[in-house]
């Protein structure tokens, strides 16, 4: 069985490049995204240019009947998934005070629903199969907490809980479930934190700058490969301190 995998969030940032190192290293690949259906649309064609099988699917992660339909197009098109990134997420930077239930609950439903929902769609396939990888993507801010970004750290926080948890479960029938915690990735998602902000964290981090998706890509394929790891979160941050 060919290895097929699906990457949530995949049309730009890390999601692209995780992608875009997936089908370089011989995946089918289903990009997913909710909006940019544009840049979905370039990295597949882009992807199949350089000769992988690839489609993509517009989804929202947090509707669990569009996941379901998403992974039963690629099982179509592709095979069955043997190894799915939820990297979807969405952040918003409030004060505790200000954030009202739709913004948090919103957050959740994307962040750690997503993960749910994808993981309860493709985990039949696995089970039958008793092999697949699946790699969430969490946070630093998941690990350290955040000021002004408490919905999104607890949710990445959530996330961490999910893999350790869902790793000692799935592992006897040959299922593994790890983690990456990005630290400061420059991406479009960061750029709202604006320049002065950035360069301060450049700062703080001892490699002295902000991280790229590549390097978090990189990892991905390494835990996708790591056949003796399941049950870990992998710090890619540069160094960043423990508060």
């Amino acid at each position: 069985m060919r290895p097929v995998a699906l990457v949530t969030g995949s049309s730009r940032g890390i999601g692209a490049a995780c992608a875009e190192a997936l089908g370089r290293a011989g995946y089918a690949v289903c990009l997913n995204c909710v909006e940019r259906t544009d840049l979905a649309a370039a990295l597949c064609e882009k992807l199949r240019g350089a000769g992988a099988d690839a489609i993509w699917v517009q989804a929202d992660v947090a509707d669990p009947e569009a996941v379901r339909a998403m992974v039963r197009q690629t099982e179509k098109e592709l095979g069955k998934v043997t190894l799915l990134v939820n990297n979807a997420g969405i952040a918003k930077q409030q004060l505790f005070q200000d954030i009202d239930r739709a913004a948090w609950e919103r957050v959740f439903a994307v962040n750690l629903g997503g993960c749910y929902n994808t993981i309860q769609a493709v985990l039949p396939g696995m089970l039958h199969e008793h092999a697949g990888c699946i790699i969430n993507m969490s946070s630093i801010w998941g690990r350290h907490g955040a000021s002004c970004e408490v919905t999104y750290s607890s949710s990445k926080h959530a996330i961490i809980g999910l893999t350790r948890s869902l790793a000692a479960e799935l592992a006897p029938s040959g299922i593994r479930v790890n983690a990456v915690a990005p630290g400061v990735i420059d991406t479009d998602m960061v750029q709202v934190l604006g320049r002065e902000t950035l360069e301060m964290l450049a700062r703080e981090i001892p490699l002295g700058r902000l991280g790229t998706p590549e390097e978090i890509a990189r990892a991905v394929l390494y835990l996708a490969g790591a056949e003796y790891v399941t049950g870990q979160v992998l710090h890619v941050d540069g160094g960043f301190p423990v508060i």
